[in-house]
């Protein structure tokens, strides 16, 4: 039976589509980290009583933000199509999830900085003011220090998500483990390699929230 089990198998192409999971989460974490934390910064910062009030930019960017974060994902990939073309030249493979991956996990992302950001006591930017601190230096030494482990967890939530948007973009032609286990399991009726990349995502979310976790807590000062 565990014969069998291993012959169903195609371990070359697990670890390649593993890779390419990897390498698309890795990516799209790092470029939703910096546009999510820039949005986020604006939304809190524009907003009433801080420091940049602006109320019609914080309702654009608001928008922006709202509505590519409700376009559900697999939607939003069809709808980036041309965008994903003229930029990568393909919509197959790794490099062409990217762009759908970015764009629809940075708005997630910039609300949860924002919610971060709202979280810091008032009276420690009043301080920073008073003792003559710019804007910049309020921005760099006051508001993403106090927010870190909220920005941590937030992009470990965000990470994981992307995941799972790399599951569905496979199913497209995106590459991935969402792709291995489309073409090479459910098309060809092998439920082993289904299950197994099933368990290889499962592990790659597990990596996540634990590292996720550690930064988060040793980055709180509570």
């Amino acid at each position: 039976m565990f014969n069998e089990w291993i012959s169903k198998m195609k371990w070359d192409k697990l670890w390649e589509a593993t890779v390419e999971t990897i390498y698309m989460t890795s990516i799209s974490v790092a470029a939703t980290f910096a546009i999510g934390l820039v949005l986020g910064l604006i939304l809190y910062l524009t907003s009433k009583g801080n420091l940049w009030e602006n109320r019609p930019a914080n309702l654009i960017v608001s928008t922006i933000v709202n509505v590519f974060r409700s376009i559900p994902f697999i939607i939003l990939i069809v709808l980036l199509i041309p965008f994903t073309r003229m930029l990568m030249g393909t919509m197959l493979g790794a490099n062409a999830a990217l762009p759908a991956l970015i764009i629809g996990a940075a708005p997630f992302y910039a609300r949860m900085v924002e919610i971060a950001l709202r979280e810091i006591d008032k009276g420690v930017i009043e301080a920073s003011q008073s003792m003559g601190a710019t804007n910049w230096q309020i921005i760099y030494k006051v508001l993403i220090p106090e927010s870190l482990p909220a920005l941590i967890s937030g992009i470990t939530v965000t990470a994981i998500a992307l995941v799972s948007y790399t599951a569905m973009a496979g199913v497209i032609g995106a590459g991935g483990l969402g792709h291995f286990a489309y073409l090479e399991g459910f098309q060809r009726n092998n439920t082993t390699i289904t299950m197994v990349a099933t368990i290889a995502i499962l592990l790659i979310v597990f990596i996540i929230q634990w590292i996720g976790d550690y930064f988060t807590n040793k980055t709180d000062k509570r």
